[in-house]
C-alpha cells in the first residue's frame, strides 16, 4: 500500500519559515513529485513540482520564497517555505504527479 505522509506544518508569523516533509512508502521512487495547497474555501492549486533529476517548477506566487527538493534515497520530498505571507495559509498536500497518491495534508497557518 502506497502512503505519502506529510509533516512540518504549523502556525507561524508573517515573514517566518517552515519546512514541510513528505515521505513515500510502499512505492518505488516516483518520477515527478509535487506540493499542492488548498486555501480556505478555494480550490487546490499547484505550488511546486520536482523530477527525479531535480528539475523544478513553481507557481508564480511562491517563486523566490519556496524551494522544493527531494532525497531519492529516502524517497522523500521537501518544501522549504521562507518569507511566509498570510495568503500562504492552506492545507499543503504531497502528490505523486500522474498517480492517485496523495498525502493526508498538513495545515500551514500564517498570522499577520
Amino acid at each position: 500500500q502506497v502512503q505519502l505522509v506529510e509533516s512540518g506544518g504549523g502556525l507561524v508569523q508573517a515573514g517566518g519559515s517552515l519546512r514541510l516533509s513528505c515521505v513515500v512508502s510502499g512505492s518505488d521512487v516516483i518520477m515527478y513529485m509535487g506540493w499542492y495547497r488548498q486555501p480556505p474555501e478555494k480550490q487546490r492549486e499547484m505550488v511546486a513540482t520536482i523530477s527525479t533529476g531535480g528539475s523544478t517548477n513553481y507557481a508564480d506566487s511562491v517563486k523566490g520564497r519556496f524551494t522544493i527538493s527531494r532525497d531519492n534515497a529516502k524517497n522523500a520530498v521537501y518544501l522549504q517555505m521562507n518569507s511566509l505571507k498570510p495568503e500562504d495559509t492552506a492545507v499543503y498536500y504531497c502528490n505523486g504527479i500522474a498517480t492517485p497518491y496523495w498525502g493526508q495534508g498538513t495545515q500551514v497557518t500564517v498570522s499577520s
